[in-house]
């Protein structure tokens, strides 16, 4: 009797497409941090003078903080872009929610960045105005400044809130990572959000102690999601939304 066999085949492990993804979501995370600190510190001179833009200035300094702020801006893009494939399995509309919320979130800082470049060229271009232009000069100075403050209020404030509702939400419910690390995401974003509010009517000034008070949860959430992506990846999920 002839007994007739298949060939053999290799078993191999599954290999996670979007392994990547993650990672690079990971590391987009924390290039936001590594961009909007430092680019916080080198646009201090035009925020803290009002005379700025008719004074002597800092040009480079407020420009490589501009660029930083751009750099931080497409890194918040692509946090979102990049971890979508990844997540669309296990709620597609909160993961297009939180691409669309990052998309905002970017538009609204490039506003404050062209604000900002604007008083730069405005000082650079009309540096020898005297009298009644230096005032007028002075005014638009604010003018663009108070701008980036309101970008800066309604961007990292706001929507960053938002942001940390729709991916911790996401997050808790699928157990792709431990639940600890988007808990602190829901549990900032309302204070985060309250916080924005009550600047939004004049309660508080954006960078006082109730706000940074306010800013720690979320920073912590997005600093611990974004290396824990880095590092370990996702978890197995024990269920998706198509399943449930």
């Amino acid at each position: 009797m002839t007994t007739t066999e298949g060939p053999a085949t290799a078993t191999r492990p599954r290999t996670d497409r979007t392994r990547n993804h993650v990672r690079a979501a990971g590391a987009l995370y924390l290039v936001t941090f590594a961009a909007s600190i430092p680019a916080l510190l080198l646009i201090a001179p035009v925020l803290d003078h009002t005379d700025y833009i008719t004074g002597d200035g800092a040009d480079t300094r407020v420009l490589w903080g501009c660029l930083l702020d751009m750099v931080s801006a497409l890194a918040c893009v692509g946090t979102a872009v990049t971890v979508f494939p990844a997540v669309k399995r296990h709620g597609e509309a909160l993961a297009l929610g939180f691409v669309t919320s990052r998309l905002v979130e970017a538009g609204i800082i490039l506003v404050g960045v062209v604000s900002l470049l604007s008083v730069v060229t405005l000082r650079q271009d009309l540096s020898g105005a005297t009298g009644a232009d230096t005032a007028a000069l002075a005014t638009t100075g604010q003018a663009l400044v108070a701008v980036r403050d309101w970008t800066f209020l309604l961007g990292p404030g706001f929507m960053s809130g938002v942001n940390a509702l729709l991916f911790g939400t996401l997050l808790y419910r699928s157990g792709l990572v431990p639940r600890f690390i988007p808990a602190m995401g829901l549990v900032g974003a309302p204070l985060l959000l309250a916080s924005g509010i009550a600047t939004f009517f004049g309660h508080h000034d954006q960078l006082s102690a109730w706000s940074f008070l306010a800013t720690l949860p979320v920073a912590a959430w997005e600093l611990a999601v974004g290396t824990w992506m880095l590092v370990k990846g996702f978890r197995p999920p024990a269920v998706t939304t198509e399943q449930a």
